[in-house]
């Protein structure tokens, strides 16, 4: 079997799978991109894996990031308080038990 007619049975095949459809949509789209990413591979990359997630999603996740990020420092200054206050019944008791 030549390498001309395996390589158009590849051909053939990408074709009929849509790889080659698929391909020349997305280098399309990055040729029309305005402001050419940094990275064309990884631009390639995010698009073949199914575009990109839907701003307000990223805007939700975003939100919901943010939000228990504070949280998460409110429980730590919550946690740190309540070790102190600990330290204060602590000390007390260990005192008492000393002088028993």
């Amino acid at each position: 079997v030549s390498t001309q007619s395996t390589g158009e049975e590849f051909r053939k095949y990408l074709e009929k799978e849509g790889v080659l459809d698929n391909l020349t949509k997305i280098l399309v789209c990055l040729y029309e991109e305005p402001e050419k990413p940094i990275n064309a591979l990884d631009f390639v990359k995010h698009h073949l894996s199914g575009g990109a997630v839907e701003s307000s999603d990223v805007e939700t996740l975003r939100l919901e990031l943010q939000e228990l990020m504070t949280k998460h420092e409110a429980i730590l200054a919550e946690n740190e308080a309540l070790k102190e206050k600990l330290k204060e019944y602590e000390a007390p008791a260990e005192e008492k038990e000393a002088e028993s």
